[in-house]
């Protein structure tokens, strides 16, 4: 008989949007771990609608460094919060997009482009510094964890926890 958490974890499986992916790639390097990330299939028609209508439309992705543990829960080393928003001016027909970090903001544009639109929102996170100055054992393994949503976010019902839409996890062992 399957454990309460298989079943959890199956059934969070089969909740996932089809297609969305979202594909993690640490790499520690000079006392930080700089982070990679990108999110596949997740600039639907349903979000470009969102963006045209005026709304404005983000895509967070919080990222947490971690260490397993076999004893006890997994240890949160240092978190980041990366957001990605994207605004449609109706009357110039262009898009305002902003980059926060921790909410920072790290960079802002405007473009006619929706292709740039589409990068700034899923894809264009290489080699982020976003863990500085970590104290990394050598010889551990560690691992970086993404969770990514929208906002706004249309539920017709509450969840008793705080859901995401798309979650992933990279490891990766610190050598010294």
């Amino acid at each position: 008989m399957p454990s309460l958490a298989a079943l959890v974890w199956f059934s969070l499986i089969a909740l996932a949007p089809a297609g969305q992916v979202l594909e993690v790639a640490p790499l520690p390097r000079d006392g930080q771990v700089l982070v990679s990330f990108k999110l596949g299939d997740a600039f639907t028609e349903e979000v470009e609608a969102a963006v045209h209508s005026g709304l404005i439309v983000s895509f967070v992705y919080k990222v947490d460094l971690m260490r397993g543990s076999a004893v006890w829960f997994d240890r949160t080393i240092a978190s980041a919060v990366v957001t990605a928003t994207v605004r449609f001016d109706n009357l110039t027909r262009k898009y305002q997009i902003t980059r926060m970090l921790d909410g920072r903001i790290e960079r802002a544009e405007t473009t006619a482009s929706k292709e740039l639109v589409r990068e700034w929102l899923t894809a264009d996170f290489e080699r982020l510094p976003l863990f500085r100055s970590v104290a990394l054992q050598p010889n551990s393994e560690y691992y970086v964890r993404v969770r990514a949503h929208t906002t706004p976010r249309n539920a017709a019902f509450l969840w008793p926890w705080d859901g995401h839409d798309v979650a992933a996890l990279a490891k990766f062992t610190f050598l010294r």
